[in-house]
């Protein structure tokens, strides 16, 4: 039997910077795949991971959508979870806790269904963020919704309102990522509407839109309809998404999601212009994914000789 060579050598400096947010190495949890809070403690050392973004919240509990939510497909998945959540402030009571007690750096993710929704979830937030909590996602991007006018991402101006509105709700308590689609004509534009807005990174990109029929019947296999594709057919489109953002805005903190299941893809997305990665539809299949795409990211560093995250930043633009 062959076996891999694993590098030796000195181990990489992993640490990075979203904006303001120091963390120690690139590899977070996307928002909606690995639970509310410390769901996978029995699996993954939180606090080894650069942080963990928990589910979309929003102002007051949410039930989602009908069953089935999820659908496995060769290239992925499909959902239509709908933003189940508890709402912030229980969330906060009976969540944030063990998140803490796992020594883990959080990010809060917020969604509304109008801007003044928005507001009000950041304003709940605003009162119950521990030390712990190192930034706000602002879940603009959604595809879950019955009405897609909703989806406040498709519109520079609807996106920038949202935004501001997360940011003024917030009081400048924590930085602010605003979360993209794919889904739209121009990304560059709307991202440069939300760093207007106020947004102090972006994360890009949230799911496609997707629709799976059961041929016999002509029927939705979702209980919601259509869904968000994610996985491996969506890796492509957020490398080039974070490639065309990073070209536009230089500067721009950006968090890269999308298809990354092993530390290639993690260091694909580095290369591209992000700053940190986030590792979502691969826990359906293997709960220990982030920590081990962040191993698989330390031993590609050692194998192509990267001492220190900066030297893999952006190389797609030198």
């Amino acid at each position: 039997m062959r076996h891999r060579r694993v590098p030796s050598g000195p181990a990489p400096d992993l640490s990075t910077r979203v904006g303001e947010v120091r963390l120690a190495n690139p590899v977070m949890t996307a928002s909606g795949t690995s639970g509310h809070g410390a769901e996978l403690a029995a699996w993954v050392d939180l606090g080894r991971l650069g942080a963990v973004v928990v589910k979309s919240l929003s102002a007051e509990a949410w039930a989602g959508n009908p069953a089935p939510r999820l659908l496995a497909l060769p290239a992925g998945m499909l959902n239509s979870v709908g933003l189940q959540g508890p709402g912030v402030a229980a969330w906060a009571a009976e969540h944030l806790p063990a998140l803490t007690g796992a020594g883990a750096k959080v990010v809060v993710s917020l969604w509304g269904r109008s801007v003044d929704d928005y507001r009000r979830a950041a304003e709940v937030a605003a009162s119950k963020l521990t030390a712990a909590v190192v930034a706000v996602e602002a879940n603009i991007s959604c595809p879950n919704l019955e009405d897609r006018s909703r989806i406040f991402a498709h519109h520079p101006r609807s996106a920038a309102s949202a935004v501001a509105a997360v940011v003024e709700g917030l009081g400048g308590n924590r930085p602010v990522w605003a979360k993209l689609s794919p889904n739209v004509t121009d990304l560059p534009e709307i991202a440069g509407a939300v760093l207007g807005a106020g947004a102090a990174g972006l994360t890009l990109v949230n799911t496609l839109l997707g629709l799976a029929l059961d041929p016999a019947t002509g029927r939705a296999r979702l209980g919601g309809g259509g869904g968000g594709l994610s996985g491996p057919a969506l890796h492509p489109v957020a490398v080039r998404a974070v490639h065309d953002v990073r070209a536009a805005y230089p500067t721009a903190p950006i968090v890269g999601v999308g298809g990354v299941a092993t530390g290639s893809d993690a260091a694909e997305l580095i290369a591209a212009g992000a700053d940190a990665v986030q590792v979502g539809t691969a826990t359906f299949a293997d709960p220990r994914a982030p920590a081990r795409v962040l191993d698989e990211l330390t031993a590609w560093c050692l194998a192509h000789g990267v001492g220190r995250l900066s030297e893999l930043k952006g190389r797609a633009h030198a």
